[in-house]
């Protein structure tokens, strides 16, 4: 059955691949984009199936409106690919407070709006999924990526969150976190806070220079992901996170292993701060 795709960030990388995917399975999709030239560029995917919209996330009030006129235009969303973002790199000391704004602005504050915009028609329809891109550093952490990791954290929990609020309705939500894929998210899509601090060149220069040199070239093919994608659309339980690439497996599972042997290390110290008396645990 042909659905109403809405991708935010459709210019390239996963955005894109998502929505040639979704268009070869016949769907129809608004995307997103930043320019005119842009938006000229995806309308030529498919000119009666694919729209495109320009926004800026860090646009608040034109994110609602937009959404409304891609459901003019195509219907009510059925489908919403949280994507569009970007990537903050830079020691935590040496990166601004206007870079972490800026970061949570798009990448959270800018997400989470886009969802807010197309969850009531879903909750009514009883009908509907979302899909929320995050990344693998939302459930581990590398060195120089404490603001961008922080805001792909906060929508791992936001999504987990919200997937249990709203099954009740039909509408399911999964957080799709990718690894290392071949985009340009470590090239054009990353941008990176100058250095100062030569305190930290020892750890920090090897990473950014193997980052600069590596960008556009992961394990991760992104029509691969794309059809990922579109695979949970017929899932009966979709997850509600989902990792993406083998890279990401590793890399998670090994970041996992490290906290839970220090829970297990710290565990006597853990217990010991219950109240003697008892007390209510949370459910």
């Amino acid at each position: 059955m042909r659905k109403t795709f809405l991708i935010t960030g459709v210019s390239t990388g996963l955005g894109r691949a998502v929505a040639r995917r979704a268009l070869a399975a016949g769907h129809q999709v608004a995307g997103t984009v930043r320019t005119e030239a842009h938006a000229a560029d995806f309308r030529a995917l498919d000119p009666e199936r694919a729209r495109a919209f320009v926004l800026d996330l860090t646009d608040a009030d034109r994110i609602e409106p937009t959404v409304r006129a891609a459901e003019a235009e195509l219907g009510p969303v059925d489908v919403l690919v949280a994507n569009a973002g970007y990537g903050l790199e830079g020691t935590f000391e040496e990166s601004s407070m206007a870079d972490l704004r800026r970061q949570f602005e798009v990448n959270v504050f800018g997400t989470v709006a886009t969802i807010k915009a197309v969850l009531p028609g879903m909750r009514e329809r009883r009908d509907g999924q979302i899909f929320v891109i995050t990344s693998m550093g939302g459930h581990t952490t590398f060195p120089g990526l404490a603001f961008y990791e922080g805001s792909k954290h906060a929508l791992e929990g936001i999504t987990g969150t919200l997937a249990q609020e709203v099954a009740q309705f039909g509408v399911r939500v999964t957080a799709v976190a990718p690894g290392a894929f071949k985009t340009d998210w470590a090239g054009r899509s990353l941008v990176r806070a100058p250095r100062g601090i030569a305190d930290y060149d020892a750890l920090f220069d090897p990473i950014r220079t193997r980052r600069q040199a590596l960008a556009g070239q992961g394990i991760g093919d992104p029509d691969r992901a794309g059809d990922a994608i579109l695979r949970l659309l017929d899932a009966e339980n979709p997850p509600v996170h989902l990792l993406l690439g083998s890279d990401a497996l590793r890399l998670v599972a090994a970041g996992r292993q490290r906290v839970q042997e220090e829970f297990d290390a710290w565990q006597d110290l853990t217990l010991s701060t219950d109240s003697a008396e008892g007390g209510v645990t949370v459910a």
